[in-house]
Parts: C-alpha cells; structure tokens; sequence
C-alpha cells in the first residue's frame, strides 16, 4: 500500500475555489479502483491550508491516480496556490 500525505496552501483570494476543486477531486478519487482512503482537511488555525490523507493500493494505482483528467486539471491551476503541494509518501510504523 501507499500512504501519502499532501499540503496544499491557497491564496486568500483563490481559497474558496481551490476548496471546491479539492472537493470534486475527494468525489472523483474515491471512486478509483485503487483508493482505499482519500480525506481532505482544513487546518483550523489556517484556512488556506489543505490537507489531504490518502491510501492507495499500489504505486501503479497512485500513477494512474495522477494521470486523471481532474488531477491534470488541478496541476494546471497551481499559481491560485501560495506555493507547490508539499507531498509526503509514508508508511506505517507499529510500535512494539
């Protein structure tokens, strides 16, 4: 499985419209065949800060994920962003 995190950070003025292309992209994500977790959150305390929690089946399934019309889509918005995604590939750590 693959585990990312990603941050995103708005302009004020492009918030409300990059919540909403991040929502349609929970909608559309979720229904990949790959997806097994696909949340958004926005920071309390900043709200121009998005945060998204995903688990994917396999890197194949991530690479596919990238190459739908909604995500090439958002990449080609980016100057409504403060500055590039800051994205986080993780894995589970068990504690003894």
């Amino acid at each position: 499985m693959i585990y990312l995190t990603a941050i995103i950070k708005s302009k004020t003025v492009h918030r409300d419209e990059v919540r909403e292309t991040l929502l349609t992209m929970v909608t559309e994500s979720r229904k990949e065949p790959a997806c097994i977790q696909y949340d958004l959150y926005q920071d309390d305390s900043d709200p121009n800060v998005f945060v998204f929690q995903e688990i994917w089946e396999s890197r194949e399934g991530l690479d596919a994920h990238h190459e739908q019309p909604y995500i090439r889509a958002f990449g080609a918005s980016l100057e409504k962003l403060q500055t590039d995604p800051e994205i986080y590939l993780t894995h589970p750590i068990d504690r003894a």
